[in-house]
């Protein structure tokens, strides 16, 4: 399975409102192991940054303006992302801006929908870790993945965490460094220790009707008194970072 993790910056927080994409980063997973393939672009997206976008990436104008246009870039773009899931953290975001970008251009695909499905882990993470904060950062703590040379949003750099992020919260290998894997291979001997399960019994406990009902009750007593959002929706909107 071909997996794309993506991550973009941009000049502002709506599509809608003329801006654009500055900067795309994605690196490449492939049955969920890193392939140390890559793509990442600065765009010059033909307009000024906002100044609290700046302050997030500290991509400026001046900077931009030596950049390639995304119609320079989109083919290849198009070409690395083709056939893969996108792995994306608030992927609603990325996806506007992505295909306000390729709805500008006479390109093969208008809708990046059309050539990748989509995981968001940001989704993701809110049925995981429901009443918690689940931006990258947070996420990247909890899960013991180094941000340390996170100062400012990147998009590759973004895209590599939530390359991390993303294996460890799904379970699967977190380290994006085939050397150490490599290594470890190599060193470690597989040791496989039965389990002497004579007289083993597990015994699962569940919840006796009346303590089911008990429970209902305090759940629609909470609903019925509920005069403002819970803190887990009084957060959510704190997570899209």
């Amino acid at each position: 399975m071909r997996q794309v993790v993506l991550d973009t910056e941009t000049t502002g927080l709506e599509p809608g409102a003329g801006h654009r994409i500055i900067e795309i980063g994605c690196v490449e997973l492939l049955n969920r192991r890193p392939t140390q393939q890559s793509f990442h672009r600065y765009v010059n997206p033909e307009r000024a940054v906002d100044l609290g976008a700046l302050e997030v990436h500290g991509i400026d104008d001046d900077f931009l303006s030596m950049q390639p246009l995304f119609q320079d870039v989109a083919e290849e773009f198009l070409d690395f992302v083709s056939g893969a899931e996108l792995v994306i953290h608030n992927a609603d975001f990325d996806v506007a801006f992505i295909n306000q970008e390729l709805g500008r251009l006479e390109v093969s695909t208008q809708d990046i929908t059309q050539c990748c499905d989509i995981l968001d882990t940001l989704a993701l993470a809110r049925r995981l870790h429901p009443g918690q904060r689940n931006s990258l950062d947070a996420l990247a703590k909890r899960y013991q993945v180094d941000n340390s040379k996170r100062e400012l949003h990147g998009a590759l750099l973004d895209a590599q965490i939530l390359a991390e992020v993303y294996l460890a919260m799904t379970g699967g290998q977190a380290s994006l460094s085939l050397e150490e894997d490599s290594e470890l291979i190599q060193t470690q001997a597989l040791k496989v220790v039965p389990v002497d399960r004579d007289g083993l019994t597990l015994v699962v406990p569940s919840a006796s009707a009346d303590e089911m009902a008990a429970h209902q009750a305090m759940l629609n007593a909470l609903a019925a008194q509920r005069e403002e959002p819970t803190l887990w929706e009084s957060i959510e909107s704190e997570d899209s970072q």
